[in-house]
């Protein structure tokens, strides 16, 4: 589980996810757990530290990013 502050938007667990270190992505997957304090909870605002814990236990080394991001399906027009 890495030790997170959310500087933009919310992180939502289940939420697609990128690990960039140095400028690179060493990671694509997904949030498995997303704790706030002690608490597991469904998301996190902007402005809130958190625990986030990625599906298959990558490494984290301090300065990494955490990028979580949303796939939506546009609808035809």
């Amino acid at each position: 589980i890495a030790g997170s502050y959310v500087t933009e938007g919310k992180v939502t667990r289940g939420a697609k996810v990128r690990l960039v270190r140095d400028g690179a992505v060493v990671y694509d997957g997904q949030i498995a757990s997303l704790k706030r304090l002690q608490d597991d909870v469904r998301e996190v605002a902007a402005g809130f530290e958190c625990g986030i814990g990625l599906a298959g236990s990558p490494e984290f080394a301090e300065g990494d990013v955490i990028e979580c991001f949303q796939m939506v399906s546009e609808g035809s027009a």
